[in-house]
């Protein structure tokens, strides 16, 4: 497929969101948030390390 088709795609998905009326359920998006918002946290914290000793910080300017 080439560019202008693709092009074209994404430009007629991007019109179909913009000017569609979807139907929100605001309080299941408020439950998922908050559920995942209490095990991202809890996973979050296990999983990230700031170590002074880090390779990377050498290719920081």
């Amino acid at each position: 497929m080439g560019r202008g088709r693709a092009k074209a795609k994404q430009t007629k998905v991007a019109r179909e969101l913009k000017y569609s009326s979807h139907h929100t359920d605001f309080d299941a998006l408020q439950r998922e948030l908050s559920n995942s918002s209490s095990e991202e946290g809890h996973q979050e914290s296990d999983s990230y390390d700031d170590s002074p000793d880090d390779d990377y910080d050498d290719y920081r300017r």
